[in-house]
């Protein structure tokens, strides 16, 4: 260790228990890992009672209670070119009595080796480095680089002027060090060492990344060990702030992605009430694949879409993303049925990453209603025959479809590897709808295949008819502790048993999803998107 500002040797002058004046303590450090006790045997936790039993009301002997855990001793490095001020050091910390395993680099270059991370290919039960927790780090200490070796990034090496105390090139030479050592160990705490002259050059280390500074002929044993620890601690502090920043961006991200994937359904003159809602799992921050969209074309053909991209991320939300905005696009192009469902195949062909991504999907097309008994439905027929080609459908003068009067409506239903909507039913009743003409889901098998083909199961809609559309997040929830799930049986009972209740639209949504994630015993795992669609003579309700 250098001499101190004042021109006075290491410990000279110095009050006793100093750290440069601790060199008589020099015999003790040695025997320091021969005195360190052996560690104890921890006595196991005893299971807690439940609340409010006699057992927990009485109070527990001392006997009875766990011996204190022992705190695992934290890793230092510590980087001095002298091996007897390293000595100095282990001995005061030593002497503060906290539990410290101190490891010694003779320059920067041998304290990165010991700091960089184990390759890859490090086979097992070979040795992988020690995960230090904090770097002590003298900026007098030399980086070990040759005087002729080539720089660095193009910036000249003057290295070696951090051991020739050269005037003012000394400040900017020692950072230059701790830059690199934070560098190559971002997610490590640095205190770094200084003279009394170089207080300033510490507080500069400070502002460039090291949690703490501190002189050398001030400091004792007590001091550096607590130095040590706050450094440790204010480096977590800084690692959490990042991530907090890193998730606030990410949430902002997730809000423009969302924007797309949960659009505002095109639905004006429909007389249909929809009500969507969606509920990221809680493994993510990001959404996933799930996507939903619902339009109604000049013709007055309803299209409702929802579907599921397989596994979670960015590039899965962003695939539903473009499969959703593909599907509005066709559909206005005037495609519907496989010719549909075939096109985006290929979309999702050449947009997937790997040709191990499928999406799962469920399309409903609702024709207009056809009662040829109401009046409603004649006077709809006249308009028809008379409307010229192009123009848009017929609606009331209060903008609501002529089916909205009660007219029996026809739809078509297309499913690719999707679970099949519920037909909620006047008497609390959910009845699921058909699946025997299911095709696959898009993306597992190619188009020219046979058995890649999706055929329409026709459905017959009474007046006043409810659909429930939903991806398998909400029938993938567990029921209790064990591994039963609750299924698709499961959600129409309990659909079932909130209708009863008189919950409608979005309040029975919310409470089926609420009851849900109570089976499942939390937030459930994948994500969860839900549409329920429903003829309803009042007017449109977006909820």
């Amino acid at each position: 260790m250098p001499a101190t500002g004042d021109g006075r040797a290491p410990g000279a002058g110095d009050p006793p228990g100093a750290l440069a004046g601790a060199r008589d303590g020099r015999a003790r450090s040695r025997t320091v890992r021969e005195e360190r006790p052996a560690p104890t045997t921890v006595a196991a936790a005893p299971i807690p009672h439940p609340r409010g039993t006699p057992a927990q009301d009485s109070a527990p002997t001392q006997a009875a209670r766990p011996a204190p855990l022992e705190a695992a001793p934290l890793k230092v490095l510590v980087i001095e070119d002298d091996a007897s001020d390293a000595e100095l050091i282990k001995a005061a910390v030593a002497g503060s009595g906290a539990s410290f395993e101190i490891h010694w680099a003779h320059s920067l270059d041998h304290a990165v080796d010991l700091l960089a991370p184990p390759p890859p290919w490090t086979r097992r039960g070979r040795t992988r480095g020690t995960d230090f927790g904090c770097v002590l780090l003298d900026l007098a200490a030399p980086t070990g680089r040759p005087a002729t070796a080539a720089p660095d990034h193009g910036r000249p090496d003057h290295s070696r002027l951090a051991t020739t105390g050269a005037g003012a090139g000394e400040a900017s030479d020692g950072l230059d060090g701790l830059r690199e050592l934070l560098r190559r160990a971002p997610q490590t705490a640095v205190v770094v060492l200084t003279d009394a002259a170089g207080a300033e050059l510490g507080a500069a280390a400070v502002a460039a990344g090291a949690q703490d500074f501190l002189i050398k002929h001030e400091t004792n044993g007590p001091l550096l060990a607590r130095a040590l620890r706050y450094a440790v601690e204010r480096k977590r502090a800084d690692e959490s702030q990042r991530r907090l920043v890193e998730a606030e961006l990410r949430g902002q991200e997730n809000a423009r992605l969302q924007r797309h994937l949960l659009p505002t359904p095109l639905l004006d003159g429909a007389g249909l009430a929809f009500t969507r809602r969606y509920r990221p799992g809680r493994r993510r921050a990001l959404l996933g694949g799930d996507f939903y969209d619902a339009v109604r074309t000049d013709d007055g053909t309803v299209h409702v879409v929802i579907g599921d991209v397989c596994g979670h991320g960015p590039d899965e939300a962003a695939l539903g993303v473009a499969l959703r905005i593909a599907w509005r696009t066709l559909v206005f192009a005037g495609l519907t049925g496989e010719e549909l469902l075939t096109t985006l195949q290929h979309v999702l062909e050449h947009e997937r990453r790997s040709d191990e991504i499928f999406a799962t999907l469920c399309m409903l097309v609702i024709e207009p209603g056809d009662d040829p008994t109401g009046p409603a439905a004649r006077t709809d027929r006249t308009a028809k025959a008379t409307k010229p080609a192009g123009a848009p459908a017929v609606t009331r003068a209060d903008g609501r479809s002529p089916a909205a009067d009660g007219a029996v409506e026809h739809a078509r239903l297309y499913l690719a590897g999707h679970p099949v909507p519920l037909l909620l039913g006047p008497d609390h009743t959910p009845e699921l709808l058909p699946a025997g003409q299911a095709g696959p889901a898009l993306g597992l098998l190619p188009c020219d295949d046979c058995e890649a083909a999706w055929p329409a199961q026709r459905l017959e809609l009474r007046p006043g008819w409810r659909l429930l559309l939903y991806t398998d997040g909400l029938v993938e929830g567990r029921v209790g502790a064990g591994s039963r799930r609750l299924g698709q049986d499961g959600l129409a009972e309990l659909i079932g048993d909130h209708q009863a209740a008189g919950l409608t639209r979005g309040r029975l949504v919310d409470s089926a999803i609420a009851e849900v994630e109570e089976l499942n015993g939390g937030a459930l795992t994948d994500d969860v998107a839900v549409l329920l669609l429903e003829r309803n003579p009042a007017p449109l309700i977006l909820g």
